[in-house]
């Protein structure tokens, strides 16, 4: 594989002074599970702590593929199918609370959830914000082509939603209304969920251009070039941001410096990481196209260790009390110990798993191929 010199284009260098405007917490609180990695940070962890021996509690069947990752909050799962209904379950019983027909499909754009609506995008294009008591329409926003990035909540004195569309714009819209605030123009379709830290979205891009973009006003700051088209959306911290890349690697940036600090590749399985990584204790970690769960220090780049699945690993991890959640497509959902990779145990549904877990309340739930979601706990 040809080494990749990342080059950096600084535009302005004014962060520094910028208001802390959506930093989010590291881990999503026990409760709840508002979007897709947990947080604006997408660090994929969260506070809660699911039983050692997990069982299924209950399923739902959707109907159709579920890639779509779930969200939950005050009690309420929230799932896209890909027949195109968000989903209001009842997260103790199951129960429907109320359905929400887009009339598109939905494919990976994953529910976020604000203080009164729900909003996910569509395939059709369309942002779609609902009522999140009764699952009524309130307003859509129409972008020139599909979604399969996930909406991000941004709080501030006007809360707005930031979301990508395959027609190349990063938008922000006011949660309230649906105005558009702002957008910008990439190289190529915006396919990642953008990351939020100190008043900055960040997306990693399908141009090969990792972009940090003002919330207050769309302004962008700085951008790096990592080389190669990204699919996975990035985790953000401190001075760092992690993700894969299509050039079958994995990428840590300095923030402040605008520099590649390392690469993680595996020279004997050249595979992309769709997967988005998971930020804990030190480590990134992260699924691989390889079949691979991999666990990478922060501070060296090297493994701290991998797990080999039977298929490859589309599905964004969690962490959660000490154990990684995660699914493949070989039809299982992995339970593993987060300080050595040791399997822990397993569940099967019998269908790849592409859509990430989502964990809150104790619970693990998780959207399947065979459009069935099961709840773990």
């Amino acid at each position: 594989m040809p080494a990749v010199r990342p080059v950096v284009s600084l535009l302005l260098a004014v962060t520094a002074s910028l208001p802390l405007l959506g930093q989010g917490p590291v881990a999503a609180p026990a409760s709840e599970w508002r979007q897709f990695r947990g947080n604006p940070r997408l660090t994929g962890v969260s506070a809660s702590t699911p039983p050692a021996t997990l069982k299924l509690l209950w399923m739902y069947d959707a109907g159709d593929v579920i890639d779509s990752s779930a969200a939950i909050a005050d009690g309420v799962v929230y799932v896209g199918g890909g027949d195109g209904d968000l989903i209001a379950l009842d997260l103790a019983s199951g129960a429907v609370r109320w359905k929400y027909t887009t009339g598109n499909l939905i494919g990976e754009s994953s529910p976020a959830v604000g203080a009164d609506a729900v909003y996910v995008g569509d395939l059709g294009g369309i942002l779609h914000a609902v009522n999140a008591r009764d699952g009524k329409a309130l307003w859509t926003f129409k972008t020139g082509s599909e979604i399969k990035s996930s909406p991000v909540i941004v709080a501030g004195a006007t809360e707005t939603v930031l979301i990508g569309s395959y027609d190349g714009h990063l938008y922000a819209l006011e949660a309230r209304t649906g105005r558009m605030r702002w957008k910008v123009l990439t190289r190529g379709q915006v396919h990642a969920t953008p990351a939020v830290q100190d008043g900055l979205a960040f997306i990693a891009g399908c141009d090969a251009i990792f972009r940090a973009i003002r919330v207050t006003d769309g302004r962008e700051m700085y951008q790096v070039e990592s080389g190669s088209y990204t699919a996975a959306s990035p985790v953000v911290s401190g001075d760092r941001a992690y993700f894969g890349t299509f050039n079958y690697e994995m990428l840590a940036l300095d923030l402040k410096k605008r520099t590649v600090v390392w690469r993680y590749s595996q020279p004997d399985a050249q595979f992309p990481y769709y997967s988005s990584a998971a930020l804990s204790d030190g480590r990134v970690i992260v699924g691989g196209r390889d079949k691979v769960v991999h666990a990478i220090d922060t501070t060296t780049g090297r493994a701290a260790w991998t797990f080999a699945t039977k298929a490859r690993v589309d599905s964004s991890p969690v962490v959660a009390a000490g154990r990684v959640y995660v699914g493949s497509s070989d039809g299982r959902l992995y339970v593993l110990d987060a300080a050595s990779g040791a399997k822990l145990s397993e569940f099967d549904t019998g269908a790849a798993i592409t859509a990430s877990p989502a964990i809150a309340g104790g619970r693990v739930v998780i959207g399947s191929q065979d459009g069935r979601l099961y709840v773990l706990g």
